[in-house]
């Protein structure tokens, strides 16, 4: 699934407020317990988000499909490795 489908169907982890590394040890968490190819929408206002959550997905193979500006921080869209 793209575009729009695919971040209508994403499930949205709210983790504002958390400072690394929570929101990272949190959304791999969640992820594992998701099934491959689902998407996640991870929101948070943790500054360094913006270089954690890019490396955490290129580290542990899953796609950051979308990284937008949000009041107060940020959310990811990140669809897990199948």
């Amino acid at each position: 699934m793209t575009g729009n489908a695919a971040r209508a169907e994403a499930e949205v982890y709210d983790l504002r407020g958390l400072k690394c590394p929570l929101p990272v040890m949190k959304a791999r968490k969640r992820l594992s317990k998701m099934r491959g190819g689902a998407a996640l929408w991870v929101e948070t206002t943790d500054p360094l988000a913006v270089i954690d959550i890019p490396h955490f997905c290129h580290e542990d193979g899953h796609a950051l499909e979308a990284s937008e500006r949000i009041e107060g921080g940020h959310r990811f869209l990140i669809r897990k490795k199948a």
